[in-house]
């Protein structure tokens, strides 16, 4: 068996534009956008999203740029649009326990109306009541009842006043207390010094009198206070007798101008009910003849400031449920809470200042949430848990999440949530999630896996051209013509390798669409052309291939030795190819081997100095294994043999260049030359078969512009695995070479096709049985030869010269 050479045709899949039905992507701007080549997503994200029941959030997973976002919230817009709005949330002021703020959901567009009635009503409200207790009715009532009280206090002064005089004293009121002088015979004030000169039984009459005076005026002012309290208390009935009827009006006038199903509310009517009591017991406030007006405003804005609703999640302008995208989940962004402010050096708070977060907000909806944002705190993760786990929301202050010791000024009532979360991850993600928290993951049911390829046909041709059109009408850029697009659809197939496959990675493809549209407006351009997109492409690897360039000048002055001509023992040409990240290019690295006589085996220098990973350790282990059972009927092999990559400086990982290793490895051990002009990759199993291997047109690229700026021969070339034929998407300059015989691409699918070439003699297999050995005059036969010598040389060192033992002999000799 030999290897086979590529046809260039073989080398790239061309897309005809003819096929794809249009002159320029402006004609398909009525088309719809579809899911390309994301069928099974699509399936799976629909379902999720139709999904009512607990538990069937959705988990999307794929590579970033694949569309993952804007074709899920395509898909929750949809989905919302089919079901009913989502309700009002608002936050009332607790009668009873005022740090307990009371939730209330109202049907969408009533937290907005009851909001607007309650303001009227506060600014109405202080003026009618204000009218009311200075009316004609208040004053005729009001001054019935303080004539009547004022006649009891009256009474009992005068009752006060007559039993002082009967005790020689005379009482009058100073700032709201009596005053009482003692007086003489002659009716004069007794002055003290007189009353010194009295008899001492006098004295002590006067002393026992006054006794009596001060027990009567201590009666007579709670008498007095008495009295006092029952007038207010009749005033205070009366204004609230007259004032009821008015609260009971407005509060109906209120419910009146609510939908239907709140007017029996029973939280509502609990609501306004505390609220006619609350301005009941404060009525004193609304007296217009208040001395201290600016203080009582201040109290009256501070009463009507609890009549109010903090209408925290507003459905008003809402069409079906709500669709959010939290692009910043902090604590506060997603789960709300509690704003303060100074007030006399202190921190304060009241139920106003509650603030709803994307949680409350997408209740009856969708939220869609990045993972890696949860990810970057704990907190936050934790919270997000135990939310999924209760389905209850709690507005908490700043840090009470932590530090449960803390007391709290404001403790909102917890709500209850129905939301469907949809979390965009990574692949990776997503399985180290189902270890690390399946509990977590059991609340994502949905799995929405976004494939990073798909199998290429006409239908996904027209509709990534109906994508390309969306994106030229969206971002006013030139429309691009069939041919052009049949090019960007050329680079999509580039990108994973794969002349069957598309890229789903759309982000990359709208890139180099901005770009090329960029040189086509430079031209000043009508419609983007084949030429443009090539630009852009070629203008995209200058900004990037600095160290491909740096790394082919370091093989062309001579500081990495390269051979790309001739015949050299136990050395050969690999292909690597070297990903930075944002660019990534193949270059060539040369492969030695030497062998002697031992028992060593095969000695990888890389990781004796741990600079190879453990793929490419992996691949020396089966390179060793299949040598071993290639000379099997001389077993064991007197083999020491050490294989390095020259001129390597960093860590090596994979297993590309097994095939090259085992070439260079032959070379040396039957003493015959390779062709420097070919180089090589490709995996190899235990049997020899030759594994595809990643990269490939990169690998193939950069060997061929190293051979390009060497100089071409027509001798030139690469040999691959015959199964990346497939994957073949090369530069047409590499075509063109090998249309004109200046390059040539070769496959193999066994390790041993490819001796022939690179060594110009036969290989040595065959179908014949060969437990006999190889024939001497080929590849196989000439390494039999030396691992017989080695064997022979061994034994030599293990017994005496003097000795003369025989190889043992083989089987059927």
């Amino acid at each position: 068996m030999s290897t086979h050479v590529l046809d260039p045709s073989q080398l790239r899949i061309t897309i005809n534009p003819d096929s794809l039905e249009f002159s320029d992507t402006s004609e398909l701007l009525q088309r719809p956008l579809s899911w390309i080549g994301q069928e099974r997503a699509e399936v799976a994200a629909r379902f999720g999203l139709g999904m009512m029941q607990p538990d069937y959030h959705l988990f999307v997973l794929g590579e970033a740029g694949s569309g993952r976002t804007t074709l899920l919230h395509q898909a929750m817009i949809s989905a919302a649009a089919e079901r009913h709005s989502s309700p009002d949330l608002c936050f009332l002021h607790n009668f009873i326990a005022p740090e307990k703020p009371l939730a209330l959901h109202l049907p969408s567009g009533q937290g907005r109306v009851l909001r607007q009635l309650l303001l009227r009503l506060a600014k109405s409200l202080p003026t009618d009541i204000a009218q009311c207790l200075s009316g004609q009715d208040f004053k005729l009532n009001s001054n019935h009842i303080e004539k009547k009280f004022k006649t009891a206090a009256d009474q009992a002064y005068t009752k006060l006043d007559k039993f002082a005089e009967s005790l020689h004293y005379t009482i009058h009121r100073e700032n709201e207390q009596i005053v009482f002088t003692l007086l003489d015979e002659k009716s004069e004030i007794l002055t003290a010094e007189n009353l010194l000169k009295l008899p001492k039984a006098h004295r002590i009459e006067i002393e026992q009198a006054e006794q009596a005076l001060r027990e009567a005026i201590t009666q007579y002012l709670d008498e007095f206070k008495q009295v006092e309290k029952e007038r207010n208390n009749e005033l205070s009935a009366l204004q609230r007798r007259l004032v009821q009827p008015l609260l009971s009006l407005e509060s109906k006038k209120i419910q009146k101008e609510l939908q239907q199903q709140l007017r029996h509310n029973k939280q509502l009517k609990t609501f306004f009910a505390q609220m006619e009591s609350d301005i009941l017991d404060n009525l004193a406030l609304f007296e217009t003849d208040n001395i201290e007006e600016e203080k009582r405003h201040t109290e009256l804005n501070q009463i009507f400031s609890r009549y109010q609703i903090n209408l925290v999640v507003d459905n008003a302008d809402v069409q079906g449920a709500p669709v959010l995208i939290e692009d910043n989940p902090s604590a506060y962004a997603l789960f709300g809470g509690i704003d303060y402010q100074f007030e006399n050096g202190k921190l304060k708070t009241d139920f106003m200042r509650i603030r709803a977060g994307s949680l409350l907000k997408a209740h009856g909806g969708f939220l869609m949430l990045h993972l890696d944002d949860l990810l970057n705190d704990d907190s936050l993760w934790i919270r997000l848990r135990r939310f999924l786990r209760s389905k209850r929301l709690q507005i908490e202050e700043p840090g009470s999440a932590l530090t449960s010791n803390t007391p709290v000024s404001l403790e909102p009532e917890s709500v209850e949530v129905n939301v469907k979360i949809i979390l965009i991850g990574s692949r990776d993600a997503y399985y180290d999630l189902q270890e690390i928290d399946p509990e977590f993951m059991r609340r994502f049911r949905v799995k929405v896996d976004f494939a990073a390829s798909f199998v290429a046909s006409t239908k996904t041709y027209q509709a990534s051209a109906v994508l390309v059109a969306n994106v030229c009408a969206v971002a006013q850029l030139p429309h691009f013509s069939a041919a052009s697009v049949a090019r960007l659809l050329e680079e999509s197939h580039r990108e994973v390798e794969d002349q069957k496959r598309q890229s789903a990675i759309f982000a990359r493809i709208e890139m180099l669409l901005l770009e090329s549209a960029a040189f086509c407006k430079a031209r000043h351009g009508r419609i983007v052309e084949v030429p443009d997109v090539s630009a852009a492409l070629q203008a995209r690897i200058l900004r990037h291939n600095y160290p491909d360039l740096r790394l082919q000048e370091s093989i062309l002055e001579g500081e990495i030795t390269i051979t790309v001509q001739g015949m050299e023992v136990g050395q050969l040409n690999a292909l690597t190819q070297i990903d930075l990240g944002d660019h990534s290019f193949g270059t060539s690295i040369r492969i030695t081997a030497r062998v002697f006589a031992g028992e060593d085996g095969i000695l990888n220098i890389a990781r004796e100095v741990d600079m190879s990973g453990p793929i490419h350790d992996k691949g020396m282990l089966i390179l060793q294994n299949y040598l071993t059972g290639l000379f099997a009927h001389i077993a064991p092999l007197a083999l020491s043999a050490s294989i390095v990559f020259e001129q390597e400086y960093t860590s090596i990982e994979g297993d590309s260049a097994s095939c090259a290793e085992f070439y260079a490895l032959l070379s040396s051990l039957s003493d015959v030359p390779l062709k420097q002009s070919i180089a090589v990759t490709g995996a190899l199993n235990q049997y020899g078969e030759v594994l595809p291997v990643g990269g490939i047109n990169d690998k193939i690229e950069g060997y061929f512009k190293l051979c390009d700026k060497m100089g071409l021969t027509g001798e030139q070339g690469v040999l691959i695995p015959h199964q990346n034929r497939p994957h073949l998407m090369l530069d047409r300059s590499v075509i063109e070479a090998v249309e004109q015989g200046l390059f040539t691409i070769h496959t193999m699918q066994h390790v041993t096709q490819g001796l022939a070439l690179l060594t110009g003699l036969p290989t040595g297999v065959s179908l014949e049985d060969t437990t006999n050995g190889y024939s001497s005059d080929t590849v196989l036969g000439y390494a039999q030869k030396t691992l017989l010598t080695f064997r022979r040389a061994c034994q030599l060192l293990q017994h005496p010269r003097s000795e003369h033992r025989r190889l043992p002999t083989r089987p059927g000799k």
